[in-house]
């Protein structure tokens, strides 16, 4: 059986058949070429068009699938992963009603304050494992509060994945873990939060009907197979959003366990078996993927916004034409400490790990003598491993504290320079594995149609590529750069 796993981010979409016996990646591909767009109709907002996801995936897909010839009739599955914390909006006939409000947008942060405030601090982080914060829920409540004649006309709210599969089977749906990461859930009760929808005013009919990350959740109708040149009927069989699914493709299942990434944002998610949180809730616990009511399991996750988007806007703004790869070999020429030269990378809204603050990006130290383009790069790079150590740091307070740390063959992690600052940085062993959010996503789907017997049988094609391993020698110039980057840091934050 042939796998398709699709990755919804907030970048671009990205689609990979797999061969489900092997592990293999048959066919990759991803759309747009360039990244796609983020309006920010005000400052602080962040919104994308559902309908633009949707026509990337079928040109990301027909890409992936033409060199497969008369073999995608052995498709078999399909699994979704996707942006997390977004909100879609559709009507009675499913219809889009307006731009959805994306997992960086800083609009509903206030609101959320307030809930966190009015619920109350126990309530909160005891029975929601984290406050309201600027999450769907909190988004939803904006669009009440400040777009009434929108609120009327919903039908239902989805996440960006529930909008993917809505698409491909016509039917709504959503996951338990799509419910806990809008903060929907409440963790003591093992349901919807009354009480959180009470307060926002929202009725549980606008809430999809939740399936279990794993399961038949829905099958390709024949226009839309007919669209897309697949056999109708075609399951999609999984479905989680991008972190937790960005774990399942490390096999990070069990407590303990801890992933990476550094797309756009970057994330250390950790898996637990104990109801977690941080009493200020600058790290957010979620469902993961594989928690049943007898299983606990947990998601425990840092996210930072302006990561890999940093590295982005310089390829765009002051790369002239350069790759990511001539990017990094003009940071690999730097001495390390990019002499004296230190970004603040947090240009992207409001940082959970900032308890909401926007505090935005900024270069310090900048000599127009010494400094050069690779200078900029790898004090980029650096800025970044500083980032992630500052929430590690934060994360350990949860007993999540990683010795080696799992990522993927993609983003940032495919520089060297970053890899080796952020491995001696954090005493952690960096490893590489041949795979993405989409192959990931793929294997979901195998599992989730029962092609796989189990979890390892899903895994047996699972490959370490690499590593990078902390050395000494960096260690002791990025510890000491690390505390200067952080007094720049706390200045801004307690100003």
């Amino acid at each position: 059986m042939l796998l398709i796993g699709i990755d919804l981010g907030s970048s671009s979409v990205k689609v990979s058949v797999v061969d489900g016996a092997t592990g293999r990646a048959l066919s990759t591909a991803s759309w747009p070429p360039s990244e796609m767009d983020i309006a920010a109709p005000v400052p602080g907002w962040a919104e994308q068009d559902p309908e633009e996801w949707w026509k990337n995936f079928t040109l990301a897909l027909a890409a992936c699938l033409a060199p497969l010839g008369t073999k995608r009739k052995d498709i078999g599955a399909i699994g979704i992963s996707y942006q997390m914390h977004g909100l879609v909006i559709v009507d009675t006939n499913k219809k889009v009603l307006r731009p959805s409000i994306i997992w960086c947008d800083s609009r509903a942060v206030e609101i959320g304050a307030r809930a966190f405030d009015r619920l109350g601090k126990d309530f909160s982080l005891h029975h929601l494992l984290n406050s309201p914060g600027n999450f769907t829920a909190s988004k939803l409540a904006w669009v009440k509060e400040n777009e009434p004649s929108v609120y009327r006309n919903i039908h239902k709210i989805m996440l960006p994945g529930d909008y993917l599969a809505m698409r491909l089977t016509d039917e709504i749906k959503t996951s338990y873990t799509g419910l806990s990461e809008g903060i929907f859930w409440d963790f003591m009760r093992g349901e919807v939060s009354e009480e959180l929808l009470e307060y926002y005013g929202i009725s549980p009919e606008l809430l999809a009907d939740p399936v279990k990350s794993f399961s038949i959740q829905g099958g390709l109708t024949a226009d839309v197979a007919g669209e897309l040149g697949l056999t109708p009927g075609i399951p999609v069989s999984y479905r989680a959003g991008d972190q937790p699914n960005n774990a399942l493709s490390l096999n990070v299942l069990k407590p303990g366990e801890v992933a990476a990434t550094a797309g756009t944002s970057g994330v250390i998610y950790g898996v637990s078996d104990r109801a977690q949180f941080d009493p200020m809730s600058r790290i957010n616990t979620f469902l993961h993927v594989n928690h049943t009511e007898r299983l606990t399991r947990l998601g425990v996750l840092l996210c930072i916004n302006g990561t890999g988007i940093l590295n982005s806007w310089l390829k765009k703004n002051t790369g002239a034409g350069l790759s990511y790869q001539e990017m990094n070999d003009l940071a690999a020429a730097v001495n390390p400490g990019s002499d004296g030269l230190m970004i603040l990378p947090f240009g992207n809204g409001a940082e959970r790990m900032f308890r909401n603050r926007d505090i935005g990006a900024s270069m310090h130290g900048l000599n127009f003598n010494i400094h050069r383009q690779g200078h900029i790069y790898r004090a980029a790079q650096e800025s970044i491993a500083y980032s992630f150590r500052f929430g590690l740091e934060i994360m350990k307070e949860t007993g999540i504290n990683p010795t080696v740390i799992r990522a993927g063959e993609s983003n940032m992690f495919l520089s060297r320079v970053f890899r080796d600052i952020l491995s001696s940085l954090t005493s952690t062993v960096i490893t590489l594995y041949n795979t993405d959010g989409s192959i990931g996503a793929a294997r979901g789907a195998g599992i989730g149609c029962g092609f796989y017997r189990s979890e390892e049988e899903a895994f047996s094609g699972l490959k370490v590529t690499g590593a990078s391993e902390p050395d000494q020698r960096l260690a002791m110039i990025y510890d000491a750069r690390y505390q200067e980057w952080l007094d720049i840091l706390e200045n801004l934050i307690y100003e």
